[in-house]
């Protein structure tokens, strides 16, 4: 029977982390220590931080051999850098855990205990958050109306952000989708991997402020929602259609009315105004939809690279 330790993977993308990223590397390398039937590198790809995060990656890097760097020659935004990274790990399996402590770290052992029974990949699932509960109820009712709209096939795994174990032969195929703008989220469930799910309570940042704001996180979400369901297209039809019918029934009713009581009923412009301002609205929201659509498309046939590299350290 071999004895040779399996190698692990650890990811973490990091963007303008030089308060976390010391610690990080120290809590994982001490998690490692305990379980000496692995090996383990811990690859960060920087996604073109501003502060002092390349700079202490570099230093630690110095000495400290486990430690690997990507270090981007641009910012290649939330999606693509860490995606490009899992990518770059060779490890039998590949762990994913961001660099500000909001995926506990000492969660890689319950997630190698289960690969170990057989799972290809295990992950986190916040079922609470330490964060602003606001933010968190909000998260919640996203991924319950992406779950509810998904066309086909099993909706994307509610309250789950990426923290997790990717057995390597996941990772081979995720190598083979040539996907410039891959949801990743959703391809957990659409691949069709053996998967178990660990619940988890989300705790704060443990230093700094987020990196999401309103764009990115409207970003991820209709990248869920153009992913995984054509109801707003459908949507847009049949609103057009119950809209069409009931403005020929009023316009149908007012005439009748206006026969009926031709010198005393006054029609006015205020219905013709209100509708106008109405229905001009609802065809605005719905080209918009129609635009996020043809964006995904638009970033779709571009094909252009998830990231180009700046620099590598210790691979």
């Amino acid at each position: 029977m071999s004895t040779t330790p399996k190698h692990i993977s650890v990811i973490t993308p990091c963007y303008n982390e030089e308060e976390n990223v010391e610690r990080l590397i120290k809590v994982v390398a001490g998690i490692f220590s305990g379980l000496p039937q692995y090996t383990y590198e811990h690859v960060l790809i920087d996604n073109s931080s501003k502060d002092n995060t390349v700079a202490i990656l570099k230093k630690i890097a110095a000495t400290d051999k486990h430690v690997k760097l990507i270090i981007n020659a641009s910012n290649f935004g939330h999606i693509r850098s860490p995606f490009y990274g899992m990518l770059q790990c060779t490890g039998e399996c590949v762990i994913s855990i961001v660099a500000d402590f909001q995926d506990p770290p000492e969660m890689i052992v319950d997630f190698l205990a289960k690969w170990e029974e057989g799972y290809k990949i295990v992950i986190g699932v916040k079922k609470k958050s330490q964060e602003n509960p606001i933010m968190f109820a909000l998260r919640k009712a996203f991924y319950n109306v992406l779950s509810k709209v998904s066309s086909g096939g099993e909706p994307p795994v509610k309250n789950f952000t990426g923290f997790g174990l990717y057995d390597q032969k996941f990772i081979s195929v995720l190598r083979q989708l040539d996907d410039p703008y891959p949801y990743f989220r959703g391809l957990i469930t659409e691949l069709g991997f053996d998967r178990f799910e660990i619940p988890y309570v989300q705790p704060d940042r443990a230093a700094g402020k987020t990196k999401n704001n309103f764009f990115t996180l409207y970003d991820i979400g209709m990248l869920g929602f153009t992913n995984h369901s054509k109801l707003p297209l459908r949507l847009s039809a049949f609103i057009g259609f119950f809209s069409a019918t009931v403005s020929f029934l009023v316009a149908l009713v007012y005439l009748v009315y206006k026969l009926i009581f031709w010198d005393r009923f006054q029609v006015g412009t205020a219905p013709m105004v209100i509708g106008v301002f109405f229905f001009s609205s609802v065809q605005l929201f719905f080209i918009g939809i129609i635009g996020e659509y043809i964006g995904a498309i638009h970033t779709q046939v571009r094909k252009r690279p998830l990231v180009i590299e700046k620099e590598r350290v210790n691979f």
